[in-house]
């Protein structure tokens, strides 16, 4: 059965202890843990304590890529990875989640897939490439700002994770996206976006699925129809909840989103 979790994005900035303890009320089954600035995301012991405490597994973890975590484990990317892979490794988590390179990180973003290729092989951890959307850089340029690009489907890669959010950025359809991954869709970004051709959008929403336009439902029924053997895991944005019974609401809702969808039991 295709498990289904929680992203510690859902809950930042709450402690990681917070993050799992949110995420077993709300019905999830195991987390997908961000690597950032807090230390407990960079320590498997820590890590495998709150496993045990929450009693709930860590699915995946994504590397750290974002603006903020830029100083986290030093500054040179290939290693950052090579770190995120070794940490997953040492909890248990089946998948790291990955960003293709920025086209001015040089040798890291040249030897990219040839890194993820061999990590995989070399522990058996799948890393799985994220799609991205294109960055208007100077005026609406419409530059591309990532290197091989924004779409793992078109990259020579063996896993593939999938964000509903990041495809209504691009303009494409994430079903579309889906079928044409085929079996090298390993896990997806649960969350929504607007639809594609819907008008230019300027930011990464991840809204609760069905808030947006993206065809998540038939997404998510069609994962179950080929019997798909990696994770979902929601990343839907909870900062504006006016509470934490509001927060607890939304991601209970998109658990229960996510079962119905995937036609589970709950």
């Amino acid at each position: 059965m295709i498990k289904i979790g929680m992203s510690t994005s859902c809950t930042f900035p709450k402690s990681l202890d917070a993050s799992f303890k949110i995420a077993k009320r709300a019905g999830f089954d195991g987390m997908e843990v961000m690597v950032s600035t807090e230390d407990a995301t960079r320590s498997a012991p820590a890590m495998r304590a709150l496993m045990r405490k929450h009693d709930l597994p860590v699915l995946a973890i994504h590397a750290p890529v974002l603006f903020y975590t830029q100083f986290v484990w030093g500054t040179k990317p290939a290693k950052k990875l090579e770190r995120t892979v070794e940490l997953a490794y040492d909890v248990g988590a089946s998948c790291v989640v990955v960003h293709p390179p920025f086209r001015w990180q040089g040798r890291y973003a040249l030897n990219f897939l040839r890194l993820v290729r061999q990590l995989e092989r070399t522990t058996g951890v799948t890393v799985a490439v994220e799609n991205m959307f294109p960055w208007n850089i100077g005026g609406g340029s419409g530059r591309q700002a990532y290197l091989p690009g924004i779409d793992p489907v078109e990259m020579d890669c063996d896993s593939i994770t999938l964000d509903f959010s990041h495809a209504a950025l691009s303009g494409d359809d994430a079903l579309e996206m889906a079928r044409a991954a085929g079996r090298r869709l390993k896990h997806v970004h649960l969350c929504d976006g607007q639809a594609p051709g819907g008008g230019a959008k300027l930011w990464d929403e991840h809204l609760f699925p069905g808030q947006g336009g993206q065809p998540v439902a038939e997404t998510l029924q069609y994962l179950d129809d080929i019997r798909f053997s990696g994770h979902v895991v929601a990343e839907v944005n909870t900062r504006s909840a006016k509470s934490e019974t509001e927060r607890l609401r939304i991601l209970r809702k998109t658990a229960e989103f996510a079962r119905r969808n995937l036609r589970q039991s709950w």
